[in-house]
């Protein structure tokens, strides 16, 4: 009997048009080196990082090319989108990955500055980028946009990160939201929703102590890695492996939310 399971090279994927911001490291990263190596053609966003933006066009020969904005400042959405347009010759797909915890702040300190800066970068940035985008992704045959949440979004996440918590569950609302209103565009809208991460994010603002015991209580027995997203990320974005699927947070956490 002849298999009709898809294959690396019947995902739907190759050519594929996307913007990934956020996409030179970390879970991004590992997203963006993922969508490149099934064939898309990949126009990475990013923050900070340069060396590991120049490093992935090399080693990708060129099915990545890089990008630096702030995207939380006025009019940086919308630029990042037309550049992704003009370099790919339109969109097909949208990875709202960019954002950060920024600090750990108590509750009680945390003043206006802190959270527009926390809601800029995790919520109206993401808002901006697709809208920015809708243009392009009504024209596509294979459309959709992808989210990146947290488990925090479920769980309030640890003491101090509170307005982050809150950002990343405005993300999964937005998704179920938007999945039913770009529907009749044809546009698919999921999320992905990864739970403790070994990346640069954990250096930043988790201890040794707090990701051993984190560690310690997972169902697999690890954390997990850019690599572990980017699967779940590459079957949302195939229109063969998802094209029934839209308006679902997929949680990529080894078991957390069980334990």
């Amino acid at each position: 009997m002849t298999s009709t399971a898809p294959t690396a090279t019947t995902w739907g994927l190759s050519g594929l048009r996307v913007l990934v911001t956020g996409g030179a490291t970390g879970i991004g990263g590992g997203i963006s080196r993922a969508l490149a190596a099934a064939g898309a053609r990949v126009a990475a966003h990013y923050g900070r990082g340069t060396e590991a933006a120049r490093t992935l066009e090399t080693e990708t020969g060129g099915a990545i090319i890089t990008r630096a904005a702030d995207l939380t400042s006025p009019g940086g959405p919308a630029a990042a989108v037309a550049w992704a347009i003009e370099s790919l010759g339109g969109l097909d797909a949208v990875v709202n990955n960019a954002g950060g915890m920024v600090d750990r702040v108590p509750f009680e300190a945390i003043d206006d500055a802190f959270l527009d800066t926390v809601f800029d970068l995790n919520a109206r940035q993401a808002v901006k980028i697709t809208q920015a985008a809708l243009p392009a992704l009504t024209e596509s045959k294979r459309a959709s946009v992808l989210f990146v949440s947290s488990i925090s979004a479920r769980t309030g996440g640890s003491p101090g990160s509170s307005m982050y918590s809150a950002s990343k569950a405005f993300l999964s609302t937005l998704t179920r939201s938007l999945a039913r209103e770009l529907a009749p565009r044809g546009i698919r809208v999921n999320a992905l929703s990864p739970g403790t991460i070994d990346t640069a994010f954990h250096q930043r603002h988790s201890t040794p102590q707090k990701l051993d015991g984190t560690r310690a209580g997972l169902p697999l027995g690890r954390l997990g890695t850019p690599e572990d997203c980017a699967g779940p990320a590459i079957a949302l974005l195939s229109p063969v492996l998802a094209g029934y699927v839209t308006g679902q947070v997929v949680e990529v956490n080894g078991g957390q939310l069980m334990a």
